[in-house]
């Protein structure tokens, strides 16, 4: 029934995505640096990786971002060494090939924390959710294989259906989709023990997110940060 009635839909959800995309305000990446070191005690290393989310469209500058939230509240506890490795626009495939990259040019690259956010793009590409899903396991393989990551936070793809910008009836498709994401996540989550499944926090209301309507604006940033690094103190193991 449901892909009936996308057939049905096609012509007008590929419409209104072109409107949205011609219309919507096109934010830039959080300013400030990528690379840094920060906070006293034990060290780590940390990675926060991905889409236009990771890296901080919706705010002004990275201490307001992903990055800036989870480094700051880890700073009491950690002298970290962190890195932000993002696209806006990227996509699971994309965001792999531009980690490979960096692999491959440098062979000692590790991380003892990774932080992803992806999903986003793939829900807004013709993708089915069960590739979706192998490439997450490639992914979370070359994180911990190629990078040595103890301790790994997956975000789930945010609730589409809540974004203010998207028009009836491409919201309620662009919904449906991102659920079904979901629901394959939490299914490979329960099958994968190597990492954990992190929801944004903050309801996706008008208020809370961004200028565009599409991005996370500064308090979904704050909770989703505190939220990854809560996993960070709970289960890393160079805790003091």
């Amino acid at each position: 029934m449901h892909y009936l009635i996308f057939i049905l839909l096609a012509p007008l959800l590929f419409l209104q995505g072109k409107r949205v995309k011609r219309s919507t305000p096109k934010l830039p990446e959080a300013a400030g640096p990528r690379v840094g070191r920060i906070g006293e005690g034990s060290e780590l290393s940390l990675l926060v990786f991905g889409d236009s989310a990771a890296a901080g469209v919706g705010v002004e500058d990275q201490q307001q971002a992903l990055i800036g939230v989870v480094t700051q509240a880890l700073a009491h506890e950690y002298r970290i060494q962190w890195r932000l490795l993002a696209q806006s626009g990227y996509n699971t495939a994309q965001a792999m090939r531009m980690l490979q990259a960096e692999v491959a040019s440098q062979s000692s690259l590790r991380f003892d924390v990774v932080v992803v956010s992806l999903g986003v793009n793939d829900v807004l590409s013709p993708l089915s959710a069960k590739r979706w899903i192998g490439q997450q396991k490639a992914l979370v393989e070359l994180l911990i294989a190629e990078l040595g990551c103890q301790t790994l936070v997956l975000t789930r793809v945010p609730p589409m259906g809540d974004f203010p910008v998207l028009p009836q009836p491409l919201r309620w498709f662009l919904g449906r989709r991102s659920q079904e994401f979901n629901r394959h996540l939490e299914h490979f989550s329960k099958q994968e023990q190597r990492f954990t499944l992190l929801d944004f926090g903050h309801q996706l209301d008008a208020e809370a997110m961004a200028i565009d309507g599409f991005h996370p604006g500064e308090l979904i940033y704050r909770d989703w940060g505190e939220s990854a690094a809560k996993v960070v103190l709970l289960n890393n193991p160079k805790a003091n």
